[in-house]
């Protein structure tokens, strides 16, 4: 960028400079800076964009993610396995779920063992319940900031039926916690399938609701299409994954290529865009709904008996009648309890699909009852390292969607 003009011009709490650049036209024979975020509304509190602007035009970008604080990797080293759940449901916050299985996925291939196949079954079920609810979120938030206030008020309706969902199986809403290095916290709920089978129409009328309203209209196209287009080989040059890899046509999904938790089991497609634009990531994400849905009836029907968690001692807490009448269940959960799970030395990485794309642990073990360390492969921090290549080029009015559609989750840009 140029060197800045000696001016300051403070224009409603956003601090705006001017620069002198040859534009190459008559209009313009200078550019403004204009800081958006880290208070913008859309911008989550953490992210600080700061754009050079001949008129609406971006010229250039400066993208800064933020933080929030917390050291997420630095505080999983510092307590056992099972105690860093709570810290992976504050990464995607918006579906922690899927958090919750890849880490424990994660230290169970450290482990070598593999839980029932109900609770595998369990674990999906809840994945994609938690997957369209991070998609119902990305696309409600994305339609408000666009001026469609009733799609986003719909979309919440329906995340809501799913969160009551949630709710009745881990007794959490969001931060959840639910599942266990060997297994589950709980069973499900007597009569939840029923329940699921209830909610799903309920939830697809809702979102027919959305497509019908958004899909087709003139100014949502409009603002949509032809906007923040990525293509195929850019997607693979950035690491891209999820609904941003597959809007750009590549066809990746970890569910597919790397099937863990029982997913071979089940059938559902992979939607994918062709011209990798923000009309395309939106409209994957949204057949991505219906697909999960898909799944969701699967695992029900399929839903096979028999324990939630392994039998081993060493892994599980004990049950707490063996833990009150038997010395051997009370020596078992004392150690359980001050030591933790005591993976073999050694170092493993696992991925999951997430809500935004592939959430992969990595996590070294020196034979104790804490991680020694452990690195997390947040999509989000992937995805934001796109966005100046995105923004140069565009329209100033471009920046919120096109943002919205990279649906950065500040948890997970968190080290």
């Amino acid at each position: 960028m140029s060197e800045l003009l000696n001016v300051d011009c403070g224009v409603g709490g956003v601090t705006t400079h001017f620069r002198s650049r040859e534009m190459g036209d008559d209009l313009h024979s200078e550019t403004m800076i204009l800081n958006l975020g880290p208070a913008h509304p859309a911008t989550h509190g953490t992210v600080r964009i700061v754009v050079e602007l001949a008129g609406e035009h971006i010229v250039d970008a400066d993208v800064e993610i933020g933080y929030l604080h917390r050291g997420f990797e630095k505080m999983c080293e510092t307590v056992d396995y099972n105690q860093v759940l709570p810290y992976t449901d504050r990464l995607n916050y918006v579906s922690p779920l899927i958090n919750n299985v890849g880490w424990c996925l994660t230290v169970e291939k450290l482990l070598g063992i593999e839980v029932p196949q109900r609770a595998q079954y369990i674990r999906v079920l809840l994945s994609e319940i938690s997957r369209i609810s991070d998609h119902l979120t990305c696309l409600g938030a994305s339609a408000m900031e666009l001026g469609a206030f009733t799609v986003m008020l719909y979309m919440i309706e329906a995340r809501e039926l799913l969160w009551d969902l949630i709710e009745e199986v881990t007794g959490a809403r969001l931060t959840i916690s639910y599942t266990r290095v060997g297994g589950l916290k709980l069973d499900l709920p007597e009569g939840f399938g029923p329940k699921v089978l209830a909610a799903l129409p309920k939830v697809d009328e809702l979102i027919t609701k959305c497509d019908r309203l958004l899909t087709r209209n003139r100014i949502f196209i409009d603002r949509m299409c032809d906007v923040g287009v990525i293509s195929a080989e850019q997607a693979i040059d950035y690491s891209l994954s999820g609904p941003m890899l597959r809007a750009s046509g590549v066809n990746y999904d970890v569910r597919k290529v790397f099937p863990y938790s029982s997913y071979q089991d089940f059938e559902f497609e992979v939607p994918l865009g062709t011209k990798g634009d923000n009309y395309d990531r939106f409209i994957v994400r949204l057949e991505e709904m219906r697909q999960s849905a898909r799944i969701i009836e699967q695992a029900v029907a399929r839903m096979p008996g028999g324990p939630i968690s392994v039998e081993d001692p060493h892994i599980v807490l004990e049950p707490k009648d063996r833990v009150y009448n038997s010395i051997d269940g009370m020596i078992n959960h004392f150690e359980m309890v001050i030591y933790g799970v005591k993976p073999p030395k050694g170092d493993v990485y696992l991925p999951v699909e997430g809500g935004n794309g592939e959430l992969g642990f990595y996590a070294v073990s020196d034979g104790s009852g804490k991680p020694y360390k452990v690195h997390v492969r947040g999509p989000s921090t992937i995805h934001m390292g796109i966005l100046r290549k995105l923004l140069i080029g565009a329209n100033m009015a471009d920046i919120v969607p096109t943002f919205g559609m990279v649906n950065m989750i500040g948890g997970e840009c968190d080290k």
